[in-house]
């Protein structure tokens, strides 16, 4: 019952997302000077950041779990 409640929830609000207005005049102002690449690549280079330290991180545990592993 939980589970049906939280998918309906989640419908809701996706839902209520698409409702929005599509006129935003910091998009298009951005857009039209041609300056909204740059904020993509930003988010962009953000985004590697984070998946390639979320990597590193993941590749450190699996090497630290091993070495435990092995000990035991």
């Amino acid at each position: 019952m939980k589970k049906i409640f939280f998918s309906l929830m989640l419908l809701i609000t996706t839902l209520q997302l698409f409702a929005q207005d599509n006129n935003v005049e910091m998009a298009d102002s951005l857009r039209n000077n041609g300056k909204i690449y740059v904020v993509v690549i930003c988010i962009v280079i953000i985004l590697l950041g984070l998946l390639a330290y979320l990597f590193a991180i993941d590749k450190r545990l699996k090497k630290i779990e091993k070495e435990s592993h092995n000990g035991k």
